[in-house]
């Protein structure tokens, strides 16, 4: 019998990374749903199957990462989805630096300090597959969004270390790539029209492109796009 492969969801108490961990299990994952609370990490992982882990993962402190790791073990996968949307409403020159400095922490930071903790691992064993969520206010082809300035340049910025992650470990087995899920209907967004089903299923197939599938893109609805 083949062992599932193993894939961390960070945020995964709700919205895409709840669906992208519901989707994982379906699809015959073991999956570990991360959340700052432990409690909502759990209860995510009840919901979501008998063979989920609730994980406690704050992304924005080293120490928590670090006991996330030991706790977890090695993983196949990882989809780096915590996210905030802090300064929706400002302009470049309004926005208060601080409001864009906690935003750059978890956004950008912090998928960071996820990825050096489990990513290693991966290159090690030869296999592995990283996703991170971006958003079209974070790309040149598109435009940066000035109504959410910090938000728009952590996700530029989140695009640079896909591309940056991509180029360390490209010929290691391990692929590393960006999708953007549109607008979302969530708790950041709760008036857009997309699913949060449409936009896990973005991030699955990302999951399960082939050994020899693109590395160090951007996804749009399982279409490579321009950064």
């Amino acid at each position: 019998m083949t062992t599932p492969r193993t894939a961390l969801v960070t945020g995964a108490n709700r919205g895409i990374g709840l669906a992208t961990a519901q989707a994982l299990d379906r699809a015959g994952w073991r999956v570990l749903l991360a959340a700052r609370d432990r409690d909502a990490a759990r209860a995510a992982a009840a919901e979501t199957g008998p063979r989920a882990v609730g994980v406690a993962l704050d992304v924005t402190l080293p120490e928590s990462v670090a006991a996330a790791r030991a706790a977890a073990g090695p993983v196949d996968a990882l989809v780096s989805n915590a996210g905030v949307l802090l300064d929706d409403g400002y302009d470049p020159l309004t926005v208060p630096v601080d409001l864009v400095r906690a935003t750059l922490d978890v956004n950008v930071l912090g998928a960071w300090r996820v990825c050096q903790a489990f990513v290693p691992d991966m290159v090690r064993a030869g296999w592995g597959r990283v996703v991170l969520l971006s958003s079209g206010t974070g790309t040149f082809t598109h435009g940066l969004f000035t109504g959410a300035p910090g938000y728009s340049l952590s996700k530029t910025a989140v695009n640079g270390l896909t591309t940056l992650l991509a180029a360390r470990t490209r010929g290691t087995g391990v692929l590393v790539n960006a999708v953007n899920p549109g607008r979302t209907r969530t708790r950041m967004m709760p008036d857009a029209r997309g699913t949060v089903r449409d936009a896990a299923g973005d991030v699955v197939a990302a999951l399960g492109l082939p050994d020899n599938g693109p590395t160090g893109v951007l996804f749009r609805s399982g279409r490579i796009v321009g950064w």
